[in-house]
């Protein structure tokens, strides 16, 4: 009887153990500087690590660009592009999407690419039904002068789009 106990409190340990270092890698703040070597998307990037790896597959924190089959989601690439296509940038991040990607703030000469893409109305600040998002007061700014994706006739922000729709790529 004492070694089933031994063997579940064994067990209960080492459990313990999996999740708390899954918990703290997933929380670690990871820094790298690279090039961007593409833009998927309004608010996805790739960029190669100044190490020489492959490059590594960014989401934009705290934004979300209309889908590419989405109107203005051409234009929100486009734009993310003449940005930062072959920039200098520095990634910091805590954390992977469900997609693998590396979610994180991006910069180019210390400027938020986040809140320039909302700023100039290529993006939504990414917000909850409890938060406007990190980049509120951009976008209301952006909103009020038709900047952008604000300038057209009642966009359809891209959780919604989604959820209607499905693109084919």
């Amino acid at each position: 009887m004492k070694k089933i106990v031994a063997l579940i409190i064994a067990a209960l340990f080492l459990l313990y153990s999996a999740a708390e270092a899954r918990t703290t890698k997933r929380s670690t703040l990871r820094s790298f500087t690279g090039v961007v070597t593409h833009v998927t998307d309004g608010d996805t990037i790739w960029v190669k690590s100044s190490r020489g790896d492959k490059a590594i597959d960014v989401r934009i924190q705290g934004v979300d660009a209309p889908e590419m089959c989405q109107d203005y989601g051409r234009t929100a690439q486009a734009a993310l592009a003449k940005r930062a296509l072959h920039q200098t940038v520095s990634v910091t991040s805590k954390t992977k999407d469900k997609y693998g990607r590396v979610v994180g703030v991006v910069q180019i000469g210390g400027e938020d690419i986040g809140a320039w893409l909302v700023t100039s109305g290529h993006a939504w600040s990414y917000h909850s039904t409890r938060s406007l998002g990190p980049y509120k007061q951009e976008e209301a700014a952006a909103r009020q002068a038709g900047r952008g994706l604000w300038g057209s006739n009642r966009p359809i922000e891209p959780r919604v789009f989604r959820r209607r729709n499905k693109c084919k790529h």
